[in-house]
């Protein structure tokens, strides 16, 4: 087993762009963390692995008290086989990183913070409906850096309105902090949020995908100046600083995802749990886990390989495609790939097929042409 992924499904608000499961309401807040840890205890046999990472995820974990953070911690321990120095991330906004909550988590066992900046721009904070102010980003990276080694950031580009100037100056602020790691992501309008609402209202300009890919290059060479590693499509980092957690699911490791709406993996089928706070709670009260499972087919287990694949360093390794799914679907990748191979978006290199520097932004829809709905 890789890794444990525990979802805390609480926000002080909603971000307009957000559909990840939460709820704005603490009032459950202290049944749930009791219901987390339940459900922990409930699953135990699932895995006689290593944990290798721990990951606070939501919703908004810095939202939870040092106290209850470290009895989820707890829990983990007592009912897994934890590795020496696992990874232990904290997702985290900058309105919750006073000076003394950044010590107290650095006297724990939380040992690497991702911290959600979107951007230093109080217009487009304001527009996304974030919770802190764009002194607050600044300052919450100020102190994390005092305490911590181990941080990453988020950044959000292609938003309406953002100019190249304004995007260089989201990079190059983060950078002048030192931030070892920088996850960044392109404004994407889900259905059923505030953001589409908006948009179809006429109130937001929607995101053009010219914008996003003219900041997504810029976000790549700027960063490839300055020493990071670009390892999977939405993530730069310097040496020694992947996210071990993320990197596990790329690469296709075992984990279990604990809360409502998180997802497990097991190396054969996929499960989730239910979305919704009320029914997680009364079912894990009667010790019944509110989930459902898919046994994954060989194709559906080849489309993953495709897309996690073509989105990192790492690739898709042709001698994989053969000996784990047979000759059928490396002949069909092959035939499927010549296209992109002839128009430079992908290359073959020692029986490795990843992106080009110039595909690499069109990773994930390269990869849907890629898949295949049967092969018998």
């Amino acid at each position: 087993m890789s890794g444990i992924y525990i979802h805390i499904p609480f926000c002080k608000q909603a971000c307009h762009y957000c559909d990840f499961h939460f709820s704005t309401s603490m009032r459950n807040k202290e049944a749930m963390i009791l219901a987390l840890a339940n459900e922990l205890k409930l699953r135990k046999t699932e895995s006689n692995e290593i944990i290798e990472t721990i990951y606070f995820g939501g919703g908004t974990p810095s939202v939870l008290t040092n106290s209850e953070l470290q009895f989820l911690i707890d829990a983990v321990y007592e009912h897994y086989k934890v590795s020496g120095n696992p990874e232990i991330t904290l997702e985290a906004n900058p309105d919750d990183l006073s000076e003394a909550r950044i010590f107290e988590l650095a006297n724990s066992p939380i040992n690497r913070l991702s911290i959600g900046i979107q951007s230093f721009f109080e217009d487009d904070l304001v527009m996304m409906n974030r919770a802190h102010s764009s002194v607050e980003a600044k300052k919450s990276l100020a102190l994390a850096t005092k305490y911590f080694d181990n941080i990453s950031i988020d950044l959000i580009y292609g938003i309406p309105g953002m100019s190249n100037e304004k995007w260089k100056y989201n990079i190059e602020t983060a950078l002048s902090f030192g931030i070892p790691h920088i996850s960044s992501y392109a404004l994407t309008v889900e259905p059923k949020t505030a953001l589409k609402k908006l948009i179809k209202t006429g109130k937001i300009a929607e995101p053009k995908d010219e914008v996003a890919q003219e900041h997504f290059q810029i976000l790549v060479d700027t960063l490839q100046q300055n020493g990071f590693i670009h390892y999977e499509l939405s993530n730069f980092s310097k040496e020694k600083y992947f996210s071990k957690n993320n990197s596990a699911y790329w690469l296709g490791k075992k984990y279990i995802g604990i809360g409502p709406s998180a997802h497990s993996y097991d190396g054969i089928s996929r499960s989730w749990n239910v979305a919704n706070n009320l029914i997680y709670l009364k079912n894990i009260e009667k010790n019944i886990l509110p989930s459902e499972a898919e046994i994954l087919s060989i194709t559906d287990r080849y489309n993953e390989y495709i897309m996690t694949g073509l989105r990192t360093i790492w690739g898709v390794s042709l001698r994989r495609i053969e000996s784990e799914f047979g000759a059928k679907y490396l002949g069909y990748l092959l035939e499927q790939a010549q296209k992109f191979l002839s128009d430079e978006l992908l290359s073959i290199e020692n029986n490795i097929l990843t992106t080009t520097k110039k595909g690499k932004f069109l990773a994930d829809g390269i990869a849907s042409d890629l898949f295949l709905v049967n092969l018998d």
